[in-house]
């Protein structure tokens, strides 16, 4: 606590409320509650978030007030009472205790680097005033849809006397006394009463342990850290149970021969010895197709964090041997019960996997299964699957937004199945030189440093709780288990990782996800000495159990070597983390913690690693009914329908329908690798087939990229669990040989997701038959799974998910032949590729698909394919709709290609093509001619013609009211172009003008920014905020202000700076500006010196909030200044914006002319500019209006298609009086060769070359 006057530890409340015009959130609230829980009554609804802060003097809380807890512009402030409406119901919300709230957390941060003193305390609540009439049951009703008590609890009205948490000190650890003693009975007693994991074999496994080797009671958290070890999660104890017999029922053939070519490779790979389990069928194709030489490029390791290839890249002509790796992870329970944190801790996961393997994790792809969003029935114990949905993707998108990372693909499967529990998966893939990943073999004396966030009390129990089978019950208590995320100490670590320096000092590393300490650091080394008073917590009064197992996401475990911590904690003391050594490899091979100088934890490496008792279990597989093939068949809604109606109804199945509202909430365009946007085509409609992004390289250009594609369809997995795997595999290929690249030299990883399978052989049955099929396409291909998650907890109650079995391929390509799914010129000929298949097995006729693979990819090298696309549900007839959209163009229908089956089954895998003109099909593909695109925007069905628009809207209508896209138009009068440039010359000329480049928590832009800079001619220097202790911010200060004084451009590049938080972007960076040595730093850079300053995103909206932009100076902010504020979808937007040079006054415009239309990337939450008439008025005439959101032939727009914020006047960039500060929202500094090129439009606007130039 902050010392000095008394009164500086009082509780100062405050309360902050958007204003009209501003409040985005509580307008989306209220529809949600009129649409969703039927409050008629409702007329108003406003949000209130609340705070309560101690440690500030009242001098200090005044400075915070109107700039980091408000915005005189766009919100009202009330100090300590809230004037609440004459007959208004109220209520207030908050966090659990021991929750991470990353408004308070960042508001406390924000506040200190104003104060430079201590940190000061922030609690935050969001109160909710409902105005109208709501019955009490009404009310009751909103407060279950509102809190999710795993998460949060209604709030006290009341303020409290304090703040700080009231701390009882941990009791010791204490023994279970006698356990060694107990009778079967006796302990199967205490098991009941534990809510263990493990099962009760594996307790009086550890009783006969402790007794006979050990010769004494065990303490509690040895049983917990037992638990958490054997743990399903951690062990996958369901896929290591031995298999005592796999029955297969007469009648299924190939099953039968791919389960004698399973039990023939145990014997080519190693003799018989390892016990027949799910998990030996999963790796066995790896294992066959390794010893028979086909994985050349597989990295093999003793650490083991994610799927790793060795690849060679060229920059700038030198070829470079780099590491490849990639990852997929599963969040499902927690995400059913705890959307957000859920799916944003599922991506933190996946992120880390690659990352403790020092990669840089570059590209994601997000699949996920879910019951019908729209169906408002809930089943009781569950959220509603629409608040599930729609939570999800906000956690993921948060977190991958902030950290920084591209989404490539976004992926929703619906299915009634997913109703018993939803699935979230992420993939990740990164790369890194080679060279920077050291793998060294930890000695006893080596050191263990902890690196990243603190441990909290969420968390607890997580490995544990996601191996549990749930039940109503069981879902009220599992709160603390599903942690929160915080990706900017995770991007913290990618930037430290990143570092060649500090990666090469790393002998090996593991991430705290499953598990905590236990599980991160006692996987590191066979002998460790863990000193728990070591471990820094979040808060007092943890014991020595929860110091023991809490997981958290931004945490790393590294092994040093002794004479390497020193270096290694200031490398990372650079980057603002905190890293301490918490432990030491000792020779003998025990698991050792000590707390409180009790030693606590002593158990044998040999007990640990035995993984408990392995259970047994039988499995049996039916033989699928051939003619119930859901592949071959014709949805039922659409069978006997007239053809024009199915054509339309089929676009609008929820299985088909375009989920565009859901993907653009992820940025895709971060760290200007992204090669294809998600949508293809001028309209940016046409979803992509896979993903593809070139290497991370730092300096230099590339052409080498990966291309990464899924293949599932849950129908053909009910089918047959058996054939799904098999098409999965294949689906996935195929998508691969749609972006150009070739699927015969890819890798795969496996997700497996069943059912809990009790004792049951039918049920055992459904993944042994997946795994079964999909190792067979492994062999029929010669392509191997080199990794995989399996997630065996997919019921509720009676309900269970549809067997799954989701394949990802990765590949390395080339950026500049990848190709798109968006038709490119009326005239062309479209053809079916259907996939060679053995009719007798319903499977892929594996040496034929080879010769196919091979023959499409010379097609595509001599430049023969125009387009591409796979067909899967919604059939060939969904695929050309799609292909159609994103340019605008129709199609014909040949009158032999109109048959239903053709049209519409499901036949995943089938490519569909756009030939280009004189194009050669090799006979190997059997192509059918399907039709011909026309210019003419419509489909013509014989002698039916439906128009592309009417199409699109059936397509894009399903879930417009879940995932919106479209919100009310933006006035866009006029703005005439200003022609003249800026005639002044800086006083001192400099060949290569240095740029200063802070990096916040929570900058994420700062390599692209920097990269354009140092192309440009500049020389960037990025300079790390950091904040972690009152003498950190004032060396920050320091530092800064002489870099300031130095340069001759400060650059503030995107990202979100504390999350954006509290409430409002930018204002970590503002808030640090506004400190008097740095106004003065920045006024005399400007106006002494005639230097520049550039803003993007994140950036604009600091220079926003300073007055930089459109005063020239930084100002105290007037009610009436403009801004920028919350998009008018309530949601984060990212896609291509065209954009307009309005005026060409600024240098930073020199290289291009007025009325030039330009592509780019944007990718924000709050871009939407907001000012009144006459301030837009006096821009215009200032010609300080620089950019303006068109059309691609360069109309203004208040589309939300083409203004996507909503902003007023089309504005998307404004600069200073004389045009020498710009602040923009669009992202020009993520340019590079080949990037974006499914949407067409100029790219480059030569924003950075005109700065340089201004000073040469």
């Amino acid at each position: 606590m902050a010392a000095g006057t008394g009164d500086s530890m009082a509780v100062i409340r405050v309360y902050v409320e958007k204003k009209p015009g501003f409040h985005v959130e509580a307008q989306h609230l209220k529809e949600d509650l009129q649409q969703n829980l039927g409050i008629t009554g409702l007329t108003e609804v406003r949000i209130v978030n609340r705070y309560d802060i101690s440690g500030l003097s009242p001098e200090e809380f005044e400075a915070a007030r109107g700039t980091i807890f408000s915005e005189p512009n766009a919100d009202n402030v009330y100090d300590e009472e809230y004037p609440v409406p004459e007959g208004a119901r109220v209520f207030a919300t908050e966090y659990l205790p021991g929750q991470f709230d990353q408004r308070a957390d960042s508001a406390a941060q924000c506040v200190q680097l104003l104060t430079a003193g201590e940190r000061p305390q922030v609690a935050s609540a969001k109160m909710i005033v409902l105005l109208g009439s709501v019955s009490d049951s009404e009310l009751a009703e909103i407060k279950r849809y509102l809190i999710n008590p795993v998460e949060s609890r209604e709030a006290s009205l009341d303020k409290p006397e304090s703040l700080e948490l009231r701390v009882q000190e941990p009791a010791a650890v204490s023994r279970v006394e006698g356990l060694i003693s107990w009778d079967d009975e006796k302990l199967s007693e205490y098991y009941d009463s534990m809510g263990f994991a493990m099962s009760l074999e594996d307790l009086f496994f550890c009783r006969d342990y402790f007794r006979d080797t050990e010769h004494r009671d065990p303490s509690i958290t040895e049983l917990r850290v037992i638990d958490t070890y054997w743990s399903d999660h951690c062990r996958h104890t369901t896929f290591a149970t031995r298999l005592e017999n796999i029955q297969v029922e007469p009648g299924a053939p190939a099953i039968d021969k791919a389960l004698k070519d399973y039990y023939d490779a145990r014997v080519e790979v190693a003799g018989t010895t390892k016990p027949i389990c799910l998990m030996d069928i999963a790796v066995m194709g790896m294992k066959l197709l390794r010893r028979r030489g086909r994985l050349p490029d597989l990295d093999v390791s003793e650490e083991i964090n994610a799927c790793s290839i060795e690849v060679p890249v060229e920059i700038d002509g030198k070829t470079e041997t780099w590491l490849v790796q990639f990852k997929n992870e599963t969040h499902n329970h927690p995400t059913e019960i705890e959307p957000f944190g859920g799916a944003a801790t599922c991506l933190g996961g996946a992120i880390r996997d690659p990352l403790s393997g020092r990669a840089y994790v570059y590209q994601a792809m997000r699949v996920t299964g879910s019951g019908d969003p729209r169906n408002p029935n809930t089943l009781p114990g569950k959220l509603p699957t629409r608040k599930i949905t729609v939570g999800a993707a906000q956690g993921y998108s948060s977190y991958g937004n902030q950290v920084g990372l591209a989404t490539g693909q976004v992926t929703e499967l619906y299915d009634p199945g997913y109703v018993a529990k939803r699935m979230e998966i992420g993939a990740v893939i990164g790369a890194s030189p080679k060279e920077n990943v050291v793998r060294g073999i930890p000695a006893p004396g080596d050191r263990i440093v902890l690196l990243g966030g603190s441990t909290g009390r969420d968390g607890c129990g997580g490995a544990t709780g996601s191996s549990k089978a749930h039940t109503l019950e069981s879902v009220k208590e599992a709160g603390a288990e599903v942690q929160k995320g915080n990706a900017p100490t995770e991007r913290k670590i990618q930037r430290l990782f990143r570092s060649p320096e500090a990666a090469k000092l790393i002998k090996r590393c593991n991430d705290f996800g499953a598990g905590g300490v236990c599980v991160a650091i006692g996987e590191l080394a066979a002998g460790l000495q863990i000193q728990l008073d070591a471990v820094p917590k979040k808060y007092e009064g943890l014991n020595g159990t929860e110091l023991a197992i809490s997981e958290s996401q931004e945490r790393m475990a590294v092994v040093l070597a002794p004479e390497d911590v020193e270096r290694f904690c200031a490398l990372a003391e650079e980057e603002n983390l905190q890293a301490v050594v918490v432990a030491e490899v000792t020779e003998q091979p025990r698991l050792r913690m000590e707390w409180r100088g009790d030693t606590i934890v002593d158990l044998s490496r040999a007990f640990l690693d035995t993984n408990g008792v392995t259970l047994s279990a039988k499995a049996a597989i039916p033989a699928p009914d051939l003619s119930q093939n859901y592949r071959e068949l014709v949805p039922a809604e659409l069978v006997g329908q007239p053809l024009a109606k199915a054509f339309e109804q089929n676009l609008s199945r929820l299985e088909v329908c375009s989920q565009q509202g859901l993907a653009e909430r992820f940025d895709a365009s971060i760290g200007a690798a992204t090669v294809l946007m998600p949508f293809a085509g001028k309209y940016q409609r046409t979803p992509e087939e896979a993903m593809v992004a070139k290497l991370p390289v730092l300096s230099g250009e590339t052409d080498d990229a990966t291309a990464m594609s899924y293949g599932f369809i849950p129908g053909i997995s009910r089918f047959s669990p058996f054939h799904g795997a098999a098409w999965a595999v294949v689906e996935s290929l195929s998508k691969l040989a749609a972006v150009g690249a070739d699927p015969l030299s890819a890798r795969l990883t496996f997700q497996e997701y069943f059912e809990r399978l009790r004792k049951d052989p039918e049920r055992w049955g459904k993944p042994a038959a997946a795994l079964l099929g999909a190792f067979s396409a492994q062999i029929g291909m010669g392509l191997a799974a080199i990794g995989g998650k399996d997630s065996m907890s997919g019921s509720f109650e009676e309900l269970d998910v549809p067997p799954t079995l989701v394949s990802f391929a990765v590949t390395m390509t080339k950026a500049s032949r990848t190709l798109s799914a968006a038709f490119s010129a009326p005239g062309d000929k479209v053809y079916l590729l259907p996939l060679p298949e053995q009719k007798e097995s319903g499977l892929p006729d594996y040496p034929a698909l080879q010769e196919y693979y091979r023959a499409v990819r010379e097609m595509a090298e001599l430049g023969g394919i125009a387009a591409a696309s796979v067909v899967r549900e919604g059939g060939a007839a969904a695929a050309i709709s799609r292909m159609c959209f994103g340019n605008r163009m129709g199609f014909r229908f040949e009158s032999g290609a109109l048959a239903e089956k053709l049209l519409f089954a499901p036949q995943s895998g089938a490519l569909v093509i756009e030939a280009a003109p004189g194009a050669v099909l090799p006979k190997e593909l059997r192509a059918a001619l399907m039709g011909t695109v026309t210019e003419e925007p419509e489909v013509v069905l014989g002698e039916e013609a439906l128009s592309v628009d009417h199409l699109l809207a059936a397509w894009t209508g399903t879930l417009e009211k879940i995932f919106p896209t479209q919100t009310k138009e933006a006035p866009a009068p006029e703005v005439p172009l200003f022609t003249e440039r800026f005639a002044g010359a800086p006083a001192i000329k400099a060949a290569k003008p240095r740029v200063v480049i802070p990096v916040f928590p929570g900058t994420n832009c700062e390599y692209d920014t920097a990269r354009a800079f140092e192309k440009a001619g500049a020389e960037p220097e990025v300079l790390i905020v950091r904040n972690l202790t009152p003498s950190a911010i004032e060396e920050t200060i320091d530092r800064l202000e002489k870099a300031v004084r130095n340069a001759q451009i400060i650059m503030l590049p995107g990202g979100f700076s504390g999350g954006d938080e509290p409430d409002g972007s930018g204002k970590f960076i503002a808030t640090t500006f506004r400190n008097p040595r740095l106004s003065q730093a920045v006024e005399e850079l400007l106006y002494h010196r005639d230097g520049l300053m550039l803003g993007i995103c994140n950036g604009f909206q600091a220079l926003i909030k300073l007055g930089l932009v459109p005063f020239g100076h930084i100002v105290p902010t007037e009610e009436s200044a403009p801004t920028l504020t919350f998009n008018e979808l309530g949601r984060h937007i990212s896609r291509m914006a065209y954009t307009r040079i309005t005026s060409v006054k600024s240098p930073w415009f020199a290289g291009v002319q007025a009325g030039d239309v330009f592509c780019v990337p944007i990718s924000h939450g709050e871009g939407r500019f907001v000012a009144d008439e006459e301030t837009l008025r006096r821009l215009m005439e200032n010609g300080q209006i620089a950019t303006q959101y068109t059309t691609p032939e360069g109309i203004l727009s208040g589309e939300t298609q083409w203004n996507p914020n909503g902003s007023v006047w089309a504005v998307e960039g404004i600069t200073s009086p004389d045009g020498r500060v710009l602040g923009k929202m669009a992202h020009s500094e993520r340019k590079g060769e080949n990037l974006y090129k499914n949407v067409p439009g100029a790219k480059d606007q030569q924003i950075f070359e005109s700065g340089v130039a201004y000073f040469q």
